[in-house]
């Protein structure tokens, strides 16, 4: 059964380059500080930001325990009931993606969607501590056009590790100097947190605006 999905819209004053819905990872909802701090920046570049949340997040603002992720054909069965609503409702390009897990079932359906793009935050091509069992199979066939912006060294996916990877020529990869899984790099580095998110912002904002279809 379809359900309708509560949505948070960000949008910007003047004409949007595309339409993003965003959504969160596996532990914080849509409007975590690194959510709030994406879809304001996207929105001040000309993105039109749309964020939801998987049904189990939801349910923790109702005073349910605090439940782990629902089994993947329930996520991305929430990620087309929340596609079709935006869907309905935006003009222009529409791109799909999110932070880790969010972004990560969203890259299961791009193709499936006829997404006009993906986005990817911090991509966890692996589980915690399991670097020798890679999700990575669809992404080499994925036609989709994809940024994947990600961490050097992310613990879900460092630098080094996925060059290994067999990626379909439709992904582009923007890797964050020294940063981890949510693009915060070490203090010695020279670069902040704020800076990284920006530096986020600015690529995808521009990148959106240069696909084809926009």
């Amino acid at each position: 059964m379809e359900e309708n999905v509560s949505l948070l819209w960000d949008r910007p004053a003047g004409a949007a380059v595309a339409t993003l819905i965003l959504a969160h990872g596996a532990g914080a909802p849509m409007d975590s500080a690194f959510m709030e701090w994406m879809a304001k920046g996207l929105m001040e570049r000309g993105v039109t930001v749309v964020r939801f949340e998987f049904a189990y997040m939801a349910g923790r603002r109702t005073g349910a325990s605090r439940r782990p992720p629902d089994p993947m054909a329930r996520l991305l069965q929430r990620w087309r009931e929340a596609y079709e609503q935006v869907r309905q409702q935006a003009a222009g390009p529409l791109a799909i993606g999110g932070k880790s897990m969010g972004g990560r079932m969203a890259s299961l359906l791009a193709d499936e969607l006829a997404a006009s793009a993906l986005v990817c935050l911090g991509y966890p091509f692996y589980a915690s501590g399991k670097p020798d069992k890679p999700r990575v199979a669809h992404l080499a066939q994925l036609k989709t056009p994809t940024l994947i912006i990600q961490g050097e060294r992310d613990a879900l996916g460092n630098r080094e590790q996925v060059a290994n990877y067999a990626l379909a020529d439709s992904i582009e990869l923007l890797w964050m100097p020294a940063a981890d899984h949510d693009l915060k790099p070490l203090k010695r580095s020279g670069f902040s947190h704020d800076q990284h998110l920006s530096s986020a912002c600015e690529r995808i904002a521009r990148w959106l605006q240069e696909l084809p279809s926009s």
